[in-house]
């Protein structure tokens, strides 16, 4: 894809007025306030849209403010009853309705994903390598439940399924269940492995790690984090990778099952 520069909407409540906005085009806009978005997006012949990090879910009433939006009542009580994977696809459904093509940061920004192998120079241990392969098979099946993208795995054991509250929750969970002894790990042998849900469109929600996640991965003791090769985002890879080698946390990208 062609080098262009980004005209960038930002919602209010989840970005803040940063100094780096200002290498580019931008403006601010509600996210429950569609037309607006739209608005902008018409009247800069935008094409394209790429969907980019994180939000609150709005609750039920919020969402019945954009049910003009729409086509039928039907529609919109499903989605507002669905989980977080049917909400997102009906963000994509009404943008592209509108007359815009949403594209994925895998097709706008191949290089953000994460490579296939060792990324740090920490490698895993072989207890490591066997839970890898149990988490991701664990990751698959529970996929239909759209559940979440990520779990700590210890010696074969399921500690943490990530939920809606995110990836920095659970690893706290899994701090606190050291701290009160409700379970006891050694030699760091408590890892992360993060990976899309089978049938994720990658338009949205591509799962992300960054150097917070190597602070709290840390923090919660893991020995390391598994990743699934081209279907998730490093943040500041630099920066991430060696934050993880200064942990001593081993960072690899894995094929999935």
């Amino acid at each position: 894809m062609a080098k262009q520069n980004p005209f960038i909407i930002c919602l209010r409540g989840f970005v803040g007025r940063d100094e780096s906005l200002h290498e580019f085009e931008h403006a601010f806009a509600d996210m429950l306030d569609p037309q607006k978005i739209l608005s902008l997006l018409r009247e800069r012949k935008i094409k394209r849209v790429i969907l980019g990090g994180g939000v609150s879910r709005p609750g039920p009433m919020a969402l019945l403010s954009i049910y003009s939006f729409f086509r039928n009542r039907e529609e919109l009580r499903k989605i507002v009853s669905g989980g977080d994977d049917r909400i997102l696809r009906g963000v994509i459904r009404l943008i592209e309705d509108n007359g815009f093509s949403v594209i994925g940061i895998d097709e706008a920004a191949p290089q953000l994903l994460a490579p296939e192998g060792l990324i740090g120079s920490v490698a895993e241990t072989k207890t490591a390598a066997s839970d890898i392969v149990t988490a991701l098979e664990f990751l698959r099946k529970i996929s239909p439940y759209d559940v979440g993208q990520g779990v700590v795995i210890a010696e074969g054991r399921v500690l943490a399924i990530e939920g809606p509250e995110g990836t920095d929750a659970m690893l706290e969970r899994v701090r606190l269940m050291q701290k009160n002894r409700r379970v006891i790990l050694e030699n760091k042998s408590a890892i992360l492995v993060k990976a899309p849900k089978q049938g994720q469109d990658h338009r949205v929600d591509l799962p992300a790690i960054g150097p917070r996640t190597i602070k709290v991965a840390n923090e919660a003791g893991l020995g390391g984090i598994a990743i699934a090769a081209n279907e998730v985002i490093i943040l500041l890879r630099s920066q991430t990778v060696q934050a993880a080698d200064r942990a001593g946390l081993f960072l690899k990208g894995v094929p999935r099952l």
